[in-house]
């Protein structure tokens, strides 16, 4: 039986990279339908919804390689149709692509959220200690420390852009190896296995990586 996995991302379709990794992991035959959020807009309307503050800032990369900074509201605004279209198009699991934590949705029943994925991942691994977070954006740091500070949890962040290339990736990881963390959470979706190698090596700790953690949890659902 062949099933059906749609992935709904913040930004635009196509987003070939995503798919890819999904389907990496997905069982054999799985079908693999992605929409973006913000599918139909143009680049002056994608300019149009910029966030109100580090609070409300969302990252997301454009087909092109694009990178963008958007409104989290204004995503929020737009999710229940894109999810929508994935019911219509017959998914059998939906994964919402975007590691940040989301307010209740119309349409959101069932749908896979990679924050509560990570979440859970690093409470299961991580009871107490000391975390290191890479994030996007540094106007994401405050907002997204406290995010993950639970109790028992000291929270140290680090901005790194998904897009950054290896010398940038490396010198992010050496600042959080500098403060010693436990483990280490990759908070975008956009960031990739080959960034997770470089940071895990050099940081020398387990690192989690949100869009490979959150497709293994999928292969269980679909299979």
């Amino acid at each position: 039986m062949t099933r059906t996995l749609g992935i709904a991302v913040i930004g635009q379709a196509p987003r070939d990279d995503i798919v890819a990794l999904f389907a990496a992991q997905a069982p054999a035959g799985t079908k693999v339908i992605l929409r973006g959020c913000l599918d139909g807009m143009s680049d002056a309307q994608i300019a149009a919804i910029a966030p109100k503050d580090g609070g409300d800032t969302l990252y997301t990369r454009l087909p092109g390689d694009r990178d963008v900074k958007i409104s989290k509201q204004a995503v929020v605004t737009r999710a229940p149709a894109t999810l929508a279209k994935l019911r219509e198009d017959g998914a059998d699991a939906l994964v919402f692509n975007c590691t940040g934590a989301f307010p209740s949705m119309p349409g959101d029943a069932g749908v896979l959220f990679p924050s509560r994925v990570l979440a859970g991942l690093s409470a299961g691994l991580l009871p107490t200690g000391r975390l290191g977070l890479l994030v996007p954006l540094p106007e994401q740091a405050t907002k997204l420390t406290e995010k993950w500070r639970r109790p028992g949890i000291e929270v140290v962040a680090e901005a790194l852009t998904p897009s950054a290339g290896d010398a940038e990736v490396e010198a992010a990881a050496a600042r959080l190896r500098a403060q010693a963390p436990d483990l280490i959470a990759m908070d975008c979706m956009s960031y990739t296995p080959a960034t997770k190698d470089i940071v895990k090596r050099v940081a020398g700790v387990p690192t989690l990586l949100g869009v490979t953690a959150t497709a293994r949890v999928l292969r269980e659902l679909l299979e």
